[in-house]
């Protein structure tokens, strides 16, 4: 099964979770209601609630309960992170359009984000779980904690691959976690039954794989198929797997590119060419296949079903997407 059978698997989910979002986000504020419009409603691809959506049917048929109110949870806490992190990141767009901080200032912006959170608050206790409302405090704590290792690794030019992975697990793979694994706690098995082990694993892994692609294609990708250019996280001055590599291998030419960011002539370029003289590319391409391998064997202790396929070949579309 390819990704597009995953995404017809989860179409009618998909329609009513678009239908139930824009009611959850209603606001009789028209700032707020025209950020999340910009934001919320401007595309992305609704890879989180995917994942909540294929975990829930691979699981039971025919869903677990508050299967929905999981799905808009996590979209809606990468949301609230997105506006925090253009304000943070003094980022220019956001999906195509202008950042909300930009068009609305700051203060609005963060206060829609904070809105995000307390519909996601509402989602959460609808479900009368409070298991689930701990496992979005961990994940709202690994996300805030990623983020302020990120600024002091830079700080303290402490590029190591172990923060690196800290920083990806807490900013990335935390919430792939909590949308495969909140499908297990909403089914009724504890933390130590194997297949919600196995999804949570699945969650980690892919969510490594998804941000390790991410920030490859970054540095190696091609600007037309991005739509933008290359080289963005070099220039804000944050070291990703391809870079740290680099530089531990050839410091006497890297190191002064990062220090100016990339703003030189040819820099970004010399980059590229170093990753693929030196191996350094094609050993992240390998890290990523090696995470791909770990989160498709954490299926494994699912009943075979269309769901766990579709959610096999989302994996697997990590190392496709590197092509």
């Amino acid at each position: 099964m390819d990704v597009d059978a995953g995404t017809v698997l989860a179409k009618d989910s998909l329609e009513e979770f678009e239908r139930r979002l824009r009611s959850v986000l209603h606001s009789q504020v028209e700032f707020i209601q025209l950020i999340e419009d910009d934001l919320v409603y401007a595309g992305g691809k609704r890879v989180r609630p995917r994942l909540a959506f294929l975990a829930s049917r691979a699981l039971r048929e025919e869903g677990v309960p508050y299967e929905m109110n999981l799905a808009m949870a996590v979209e809606l806490l990468h949301s609230a992170t997105l506006l925090h992190d253009d304000l943070v990141d003094d980022a220019e767009t956001r999906r195509g359009k202008e950042a909300a901080f930009r068009k609305y200032g700051n203060a609005v912006s963060v206060l829609a984000g904070d809105f995000l959170l307390s519909r996601l608050l509402f989602l959460l206790a609808e479900t009368g779980r409070v298991s689930l409302v701990a496992m979005f405090a961990e994940v709202a704590r690994r996300l805030a904690e990623a983020e302020v290792l990120q600024f002091q690794v830079a700080a303290y030019e402490d590029h190591s691959l172990e923060n690196y992975r800290t920083i990806i697990e807490g900013k990335t793979a935390a919430l792939m976690r909590a949308a495969t694994e909140g499908a297990a706690l909403l089914a009724g098995l504890d933390e130590a039954h194997p297949r919600r082990r196995g999804l949570a694993e699945f969650g980690e892994a892919y969510g490594r794989a998804f941000q390790m692609r991410d920030d490859y294609l970054d540095l190696m990708g091609d600007p037309e198929r991005l739509g933008k250019p290359v080289g963005g996280d070099v220039r804000e001055g944050k070291l990703t797997l391809i870079t740290i590599l680099l530089l531990k291998r050839q410091p006497d030419a890297v190191r002064p590119i990062f220090l100016r960011r990339g703003q030189g002539d040819g820099d970004i370029e010399r980059l590229r060419e170093l990753a693929v003289s030196t191996g350094v590319a094609e050993e992240v391409v390998e890290a990523i296949r090696d995470e791909v391998r770990r989160a498709k064997a954490a299926l494994s202790i699912l009943p075979d079903s269309p769901a766990r396929s579709a959610l096999a070949a989302l994996a697997e579309a990590e190392i496709e997407r590197l092509a």
